[in-house]
């Protein structure tokens, strides 16, 4: 195997000031545990993390690389000695690896070893030289180059690379905190908590479930869209809360006017969402919602549904398209779940004409017709919370029809 390293660049952790140092302690940690059962080697160095190979299948590290966010990009590396020889040779081998046919390229070297017999460009001229005599695919151009060669002199070593991939980027997960995921089943908000976990913010998830109103599939698809959030958690793990929802799923049915049933079932939901994230020490909620998308996500629904909670509310879809939210439920391996035809409990009952417009009063007037407070603490004492993990078997549909039901049951085996 060519490549023996792979060099991990920070990005905008480097703008962090004094806190970049915790940053980066979060990264290392993050990246150790994705590495688990490989061989290599990390090595932390002031100013970007090195990992050794050490004969590991390179396709398999990069795989587990793309799961760490707070990279900005990394580079497959071969280290060598540094005498000129082996540098030389080294480099032309690396340029077959890419450069087949009328190819580009330009020779950079960074000479950190200031003690080295040759400067820079003296290593750059004769290192270009050689791959250029003995490569005949390749041409030099040092303004728009299709490929750069890089060499780095550290020590008595040489560090070569000629790509970069880009990475998750973003900061690694839990240095701003934890957030909780309001977790529908469908494509947006597993997405939205994909890119709040990029940002820093860890996840634990709330599922409303109305099983058995709502199939058990449903709750099943939830579950197997955690499996796959979990692959970029801080330990492959993800909470994930169930909310009995059918009372009051129940209750709004028969009490509320058709037009205004999912803005109130919005807000129940809000209000219990705040009251299981106080308990759970969550900074804020986070959703799938984009501006105008659908009923409930114009503003003006947005301001009356947000009125019952005083916590932040993260919505990091609120400018996409559709299309790049696809485009990005299909990168996370999210999509083919997400649009499993197994309806939740925003989707069984859908009104025909729901209110774009809600006013707060009327809702506050509406709300008076059914006592709704006990109903909303029940199902926040009546929450079911499991652990799951990248690599959960956990199937609810062979263990019975209510969701509630089969957590009580997983918890006493």
């Amino acid at each position: 195997m060519l490549y023996n390293q792979i060099l991990v660049r920070f990005g905008d952790l480097t703008l962090k000031g004094k806190n970049q140092k915790e940053f980066l302690h979060r990264l290392y940690d993050l990246m150790a545990i994705k590495m688990q059962g490989l061989a290599v080697e990390i090595e932390n160095t002031y100013d970007r993390i090195y990992i050794h190979l050490n004969d590991c299948e390179v396709e398999e590290v990069i795989q587990r690389l793309d799961y760490v966010s707070g990279i900005s990009s990394y580079s497959l590396v071969v280290k060598c000695k540094n005498d000129i020889q082996t540098i030389k040779t080294t480099a032309l081998e690396l340029m077959k690896e890419i450069a087949v046919k009328d190819t580009t390229f330009k020779v950079e070297t960074k000479r950190a070893n200031k003690s080295y017999p040759l400067h820079s460009m003296e290593v750059t001229r004769a290192v270009a030289g050689y791959v250029l005599a003995n490569h005949p695919a390749l041409h030099v151009d040092v303004h728009h180059p299709e490929v750069t060669l890089h060499i780095e002199l550290k020590g008595n070593d040489c560090y070569l690379y000629n790509t970069e991939i880009k990475a998750m980027g973003g900061y690694p997960v839990g240095v701003a905190g934890k957030g909780l995921l309001m977790l529908s089943g469908g494509i947006d908000s597993p997405v939205a908590g994909y890119l709040a976990m990029k940002q820093g913010v860890e996840i634990e998830c709330v599922h409303f479930e109305s099983t058995p109103l709502t199939s058990i599939e449903s709750a099943q698809k939830v579950v197997d869209l955690v499996k796959k959030l979990a692959k970029y958690a801080p330990k492959n793990k993800i909470n994930l809360h169930f909310v009995p929802f059918k009372e009051i799923h129940m209750a709004l049915l028969e009490h509320i006017p058709e037009s205004y049933n999912i803005t109130i079932m919005r807000r129940m939901m809000y209000r219990i969402a705040s009251k299981l994230a106080e308990k759970k020490n969550c900074l804020c909620l986070i959703n799938g919602e984009s501006v105008g998308q659908v009923a409930s996500q114009t503003l003006q629904s947005m301001k009356t549904i947000n009125y019952v909670t005083n916590f932040p509310i993260l919505r990091p879809l609120c400018t996409y398209d559709k299309v790049d939210i696809i485009q990005l439920s299909r990168k996370i391996d999210c999509y083919d779940l997400s649009i499993k035809p197994f309806e939740d409990c925003c989707t069984v009952y859908v009104p025909k004409a729901p209110a774009t417009a809600p006013k707060i009063d009327k809702c506050e007037t509406f709300e008076k017709k059914f006592d709704f407070d006990p109903l909303v603490t029940e199902a926040v004492e009546h929450t079911n919370s499991i652990t799951i993990d990248q690599n959960s078997d956990l199937d609810l549909s062979l263990l019975g029809l209510e969701v509630r039901e089969v957590i009580f049951e997983l918890k006493n085996q």
